[in-house]
């Protein structure tokens, strides 16, 4: 772990890596065969999905080959690609013989603290400004980067991490239903969403350029990052909610989402609250909601008057009650499973 008996040292980032521009840069646009999902990954400049845009086929420019650095310019977002991968535009390629999967998720934490300085427009992170900057490394009996201490630190993250998914999946899997019915095994009746949720309101608008810097997530209408927009500090003439679903009225229209936490509503989403509800019945519930996004788009949105006139189906029990202990059960179920899945994965990678 970081301590006193850690030492490090500062280095240009040029002395460390090879820094190179991006052997394909392709526009989305020029994509050929787009439609078509092919096995190469496509990077950009996001900040999203380790820089992920769409899997692509072949195209006309070489491959930038994997276990690699990428910096996107302009965004200054910062991460390692394990695969072979092309590019769209602006993206900076750092390359080290000592790089690998663990090593480079630390020095990306690094690299990130080293960009801080750069921001979007004339001080972006060109490709000079990147290798005259320098960056703090854990050093060696040598005195050069500590590319073993760098791995052993973040296996040993690994493994807690992997230590805290096991205890969770021990728990949970101590109130798993074996043998639940299937999906199409049960009864399905249609409900209104007022009568399941008594608490239906609106968040309220906020400008962006009335944002405060905090901690508290916006919950706007976007499909990604569970409908987080940004942290703000916002306390004054804003909505909080908590422990409860976002329902997009507009943007990516039908988008929901649970939040066990504290949050801020724009006025782009309406909250749905019941207190009898837990994590696994909102959840289950979510995906019910979600479905209005096939009858709804951006030019025909979720007004207040046609929310109070939706429906959704739900399992129900022997007296066609809504059946709250099934849907839980599915869902940690559905958990469990996605929970061994990914253990397995990184155990195996």
């Amino acid at each position: 772990m970081l301590n006193d008996d850690v030492k490090w040292d500062s280095f240009i980032l040029s002395d460390v890596f090879e820094i190179t521009s991006t052997r394909s840069g392709i526009d989305k646009n020029k994509i050929k065969n787009i439609e078509l999902q092919g096995n190469n990954p496509y990077i950009t400049r996001t900040d999203r999905n380790n820089g992920f845009d769409l899997f692509i086929t072949e195209q006309d420019y070489e491959l930038n080959e994997g276990n690699v650095i990428t910096i996107g310019l302009d965004t200054q977002t910062v991460f390692y690609q394990p695969h072979s991968f092309y590019t769209g535009q602006n993206i900076q390629i750092l390359n080290n013989e000592h790089l690998n999967k663990y090593n480079s998720l630390f020095l990306v934490t690094l690299l990130k603290i080293v960009l801080e300085k750069f921001n979007w427009g004339g001080n972006g992170a060109t490709l000079t400004r990147l290798k005259n900057s320098r960056i703090l490394l854990p050093i060696n009996s040598n005195n050069e980067p500590d590319y073993e201490f760098m791995t052993d630190f973040m296996k040993d993250i690994e493994k807690q991490q992997i230590s805290k998914y096991e205890n969770y999946l021990s728990n949970l899997k101590s109130s798993m239903w074996v043998g639940i019915s299937d999906l199409n095994s049960v009864k399905w009746k249609e409900f209104n969403l007022h009568d399941l949720f008594p608490n239906i309101q609106r968040g309220k608008r906020l400008i962006r350029t009335n944002f405060i810097e905090g901690n508290a997530p916006f919950i706007s209408s976007s499909s990604l990052s569970n409908g987080v927009d940004s942290f703000i500090g916002n306390s004054e003439n804003v909505r909080n909610f908590n422990n409860c679903l976002t329902l997009a009225n507009s943007g990516s229209v039908g988008s929901t989402f649970y939040h066990p936490y504290n949050f801020v509503a724009s006025d782009h989403v309406t909250h749905l609250k019941n207190d009898n509800f837990n994590k696994y019945v909102y959840l289950f519930i979510a995906t019910m909601t979600k479905r209005l996004s096939e009858k709804y788009n951006f030019n025909r949105e979720i007004n207040d008057q046609r929310l109070k006139r939706e429906t959704i189906i739900l399992p129900v029990d022997d007296e066609e009650n809504p059946d709250y202990d099934y849907m839980e059960q599915y869902m940690i179920n559905i958990e469990i499973q996605l929970l061994e899945k990914y253990l397995n994965y990184i155990k195996n990678n």
